[in-house]
């Protein structure tokens, strides 16, 4: 390297430095992929919304099936009407299309497709939930103690959550065993057409020694990164979480992958493994919508009149936040991860307040949970059909326009010009 691109380093990590002033909202970690080895780390095994990074984990299971021959690169699959109703980011091909492996790859990874998650989780086990389960042996296998999936494309779901410890592992994991793809993560644009959407991750036009990984966002995790760059010939990762805008994280994780590159230490760094995930359900993890979706409510209320099959009520809350802090809590405890159905909060009749609900179960499976939470010494309702539409001619809400959804995975502006490395 030489002297002048020394400095041209190091006064770009200073720039970087004073323009990010604030830290992330959420959990940091700094690591060696080839090592394992922590560089540094702030609440590391903190639960939190991994977003679209769970994508991550959704080419990491697509990779070992082309790898097992299971997939072919060129394999045309189909668009169902689950995946084409996705919402943004999207690339927006109608049911009954078909795309290749290889462009569904490049649009999950590069423009965070949330569509594509779906086509490519359906081609690989057939149904969204298979492939959830999937997505949850994996992480088992990997030591990810503090993650649970529910979908392919991290959409918000209370049960869906991670720690920047486990997304480090993860992001080892992919570039440890499958180093033949990680031209997806670098990758400037995927062609749709005559169109060109640019990679989510303005890290890599930002920095350029950057070359991956993935971008993340929705209201409730804030702006969410898994980067890495290499320098010298060395590796480094990062995760940010929780960051309050697309270039506030990728100014985070320069700073910390230029600090990272600047040290000369050479004492032994703890693993990544070692850290210690908070026990799913001890914490509820941190929600932004109010500080990065400020026109967005802090909980979507929905209409009882909505709701359909049995249900479950954790209780009721003088609050529309409190009953929705309860419901994400109860539901990341061991009874309340794994049970499939909607989940939300919604107006009692009168001066009830909110309840904290999960409907669309049948009644063994409202009984089955309920009997469960109990023995948990945790609150727990069985709701009938005639209840919850009790509860809908009480309330009598009328019927709403739902707002246009923030893309998630998007930088809100327009991409820069990719620096080149000299």
């Amino acid at each position: 390297m030489t002297v002048f691109r020394t400095v041209c380093f190091i006064i770009a990590a200073v720039l970087v430095a004073s323009n990010a002033s604030a830290k992330a909202a959420g959990p940091t970690i700094l690591f060696d992929p080839a090592t394992g080895e922590v560089l540094s780390q702030d609440r590391a095994g903190e639960p939190w919304y991994p977003a679209s990074l769970t994508k991550l984990m959704t080419a990491y299971i697509v990779f070992q099936k082309l790898k097992d021959g299971k997939l072919r690169l060129d394999l045309k699959i189909p668009v169902s009407a689950l995946a084409s109703s996705q919402p943004p980011s999207k690339i927006g091909i109608r049911a009954g299309g078909t795309v290749s492996v290889d462009f569904a790859l490049q649009s999950l990874l590069v423009y965070s497709a949330n569509d594509m998650a779906y086509v490519l989780a359906e081609a690989a086990a057939s149904t969204v939930e298979s492939f959830a389960g999937e997505m949850n042996g994996e992480a088992r296998r990997l030591g990810m103690t503090g993650s649970h999936f529910v979908n392919p494309n991290g959409l918000f779901d209370p049960r869906h959550v991670s720690t920047a410890r486990d997304l480090a592992l993860l992001a080892t994991a992919v570039l440890h065993d499958f180093p033949d793809q990680a031209h997806y993560f670098s990758q400037d644009f995927v062609a749709v057409g005559k169109r060109k959407l640019a990679n989510r991750n303005s890290l890599i036009r930002q920095m350029p020694e950057a070359d991956g990984m993935k971008t993340g966002f929705v209201c409730n995790s804030g702006f969410n990164l898994v980067a890495t760059a290499t320098h010298d010939g060395r590796k480094l990762g990062a995760v940010i979480l929780g960051a309050s805008s697309g270039k506030h994280r990728a100014d985070l994780a320069q700073m910390l992958l230029v600090d990272g590159f600047e040290r000369q230490t050479v004492q032994p760094h703890a693993q990544i493994a070692q850290i210690q995930n908070m026990a799913l359900g001890a914490v509820v993890p941190a929600d932004l919508t109010t500080s990065v979706c400020r026109r967005k409510p802090p909980v979507d209320v929905a209409r009882a009149a909505d709701i359909t099959g049995w249900g479950i009520s954790f209780g009721t809350y003088d609050t529309a936040i409190k009953a929705d802090m309860a419901l994400r809590g109860r539901l990341l405890s061991s009874s309340g991860s794994d049970i499939a159905g909607p989940t939300g909060v919604i107006r009692m009749p009168g001066t009830s307040g909110f309840a904290a609900v999960l409907w669309n179960l049948d009644q063994p499976a409202s009984l089955a949970a309920c009997a469960r939470y109990r023995k948990e010494s945790a609150p727990c309702d069985v709701m009938t059909p005639d209840t919850f539409a009790q509860i809908a001619t009480l309330t009598a809400e009328p019927e709403r326009k739902a707002a246009a959804p923030p893309a998630q995975g998007s930088d809100n502006g327009k991409p820069r010009k990719r620096k080149r490395k000299s």
